[in-house]
């Protein structure tokens, strides 16, 4: 049998067995490919759904943050990356190889064409049950294309699965907006299940699987990103007036205790979906406590120094206000020296390493901070850049100035006024301040910059993605930069050399040429 292209891994390399209720993404190595005869009850089904899940978050660390976060600076790796240099090269995995999300591709294409096999050979698999699972399948599968066309734009669009050599690995790459399209189908199609759950039995699983709230999180995200503003607006509405007790909340209280537990303990009201591990009941750690803790010889990441400087200028206006700051110092961000914070020269991302008291920090003991990728807050801020965009009057732009100030006002933050003289652009670039100091480090920071400055045929490059990564990312020389940053190719990673050479219809991304 000829060897398989990465990119087309068989169904599971590893399945999801249970040994209790509440270890769902523990995953035991198995050697032999999945074939129809493995579909034979409800059980496997879900193990192969769960697997899924599994390799979202053995990604979390390798993709998910370098890949958001690097190229636009907000934070840096001091052990250098060529992400945050611009400098990544076709020869290099890391940077290059979308094989991970395509992993999880074909879990979710597995699923879709194979659960009914089970449901055929399992009288108790019931017909809501495996909808259900399609649901999840479907999210999957379109969170991760979203991945990877925000990071190569045009890839092989892939909707069925490889368990052998029958069907042929060499596929063209479709066009970024054949797989947003698809995308935004694969969306559909799990809402027309009518079985995408509201909840699940525990809080761990309705923050951890593909609910409704995260598939509606999902669309208004990707209708952001194809500039189809109603559509962000109308799935934004469907989380912000849920009126639902299942629904997710924006968390509106201005404290920084109930801030922070957004993120410790994790899985909070606000959540939507966030990548789950649990070390208290299944002994499921990361390494993120380590990866941004400033006494730790072997941290990565830390603020790059314009970011450092708008957590220090929001943290003295709190105290210049005498109110308590809420997201700056203690939760989005800490210095070694609080008292001297004015002169600091080294900010830190506290959200992945604070413990439950304000400025203690977490014990190996509980090294297992979720990942969140939807919450309510950027929703919020979802809806404020669509009402911005959707049509240029002051009604719009007064609007989304409002939204942006319900995260300030929890923030306990001066609020934005707006003016008629403020224009799209003054808005857009409130919006885009907000997502920074909101979401840092949460993998949302390069995409943003993409979105905000490629949109309506780079109406906003300069302003919003060439300017921003040339004050925020110093990993780098500001003329390399710029060189760089005006190539439209540039933005987008190359293909990875081994892909290039296993599949022959693909074609390098022309930058790296």
């Amino acid at each position: 049998m000829k060897k398989i292209n990465y990119i087309y891994i068989s169904l599971l390399s590893a399945l999801v067995t249970f040994s209790s209720c509440g270890d769902w993404l523990t995953v035991y190595p198995e050697n032999n490919q999945v074939s129809d005869t493995y579909w034979q009850s409800k059980e496997d089904v879900e193990a192969v759904v769960n697997s899924g899940y599994y390799y979202l978050r053995a990604i979390t660390e390798t993709h998910l943050i370098p890949y958001g976060e690097l190229r636009g600076g907000a934070i840096y790796s001091r052990v250098g990356n060529s992400l945050q240099t611009f400098q990544v090269k076709s020869s290099q995995k890391m940077n290059s190889d979308w094989g991970p999300f395509y992993r999880i591709v074909n879990v979710a294409n597995a699923v879709l064409e194979k659960a009914h096999i089970a449901k055929q050979n399992d009288d108790t698999y019931e017909e809501a049950v495996m909808k259900s699972h399609l649901s999840e399948a479907y999210f999957q599968r379109a969170l991760s294309y979203f991945y990877i066309v925000r990071n190569w734009r045009d890839a092989p669009l892939i909707l069925n699965t490889f368990e052998d050599d029958s069907k042929s690995y060499h596929i063209a790459k479709s066009t970024e907006s054949q797989i947003i399209e698809q995308i935004k189908n694969d969306i559909r199609a799990a809402l027309a299940t009518g079985a995408a759950k509201e909840s699940f039995n525990t809080t761990w699983e309705t923050k951890g699987r593909g609910t409704k709230w995260a598939l509606y999180a999902l669309m208004a995200d990707v209708c952001l990103w194809s500039e189809d503003y109603q559509t962000a607006i109308t799935f934004c509405d469907y989380l912000l007036e849920a009126n639902n007790p299942k629904a997710p909340v924006f968390m509106s209280t201005p404290s920084r205790a109930s801030w922070f537990t957004i993120f410790n303990p994790g899985n909070s009201n606000e959540s939507i979906f966030e990548i789950q591990w649990n070390h208290e009941v299944n002994n499921q750690t990361n390494s993120l406590p380590i990866l941004f803790d400033n006494l730790n010889t072997s941290r990565v990441y830390e603020l790059t120094t314009e970011m450092l400087r708008n957590f220090t200028n929001e943290y003295g206006n709190c105290l210049e206000e005498q109110v308590e700051p809420v997201r700056s110092m203690y939760g989005g961000y800490f210095v070694t020296d609080p008292l001297a914070f004015e002169i600091a020269n080294n900010g830190f991302v506290w959200k992945y390493c604070g413990g439950k008291t304000q400025s203690d920090k977490r014990t190996a003991t509980y090294y297992d901070p979720n990942f969140i990728i939807y919450r309510m807050a950027d929703v919020v801020l979802m809806k404020a850049e669509a009402k911005a965009l959707i049509a240029d009057t002051p009604e719009n732009r007064a609007e989304a100035v409002e939204y942006v100030n319900k995260i300030r006002v929890r923030s306990n933050l001066n609020e934005h006024y707006y003016t008629d003289d403020m224009s799209q652009e003054d808005v857009l670039d409130l919006i885009l301040d907000e997502r920074r100091m909101e979401l840092v480090a949460e993998g949302k920071y390069w995409y943003d910059l993409l979105r905000f400055g490629r949109r309506d045929n780079n109406k906003y490059k300069s302003k919003f993605l060439i300017d921003n990564v040339l004050m925020y990312n110093n990993q780098a020389g500001q003329s390399w930069l710029n060189s760089v940053l005006i190539n439209d190719d540039a933005l987008f990673l190359p293909i990875w050399d081994t892909e290039l050479k296993s599949n022959h219809l693909l074609v390098q991304n022309k930058y790296y040429l």
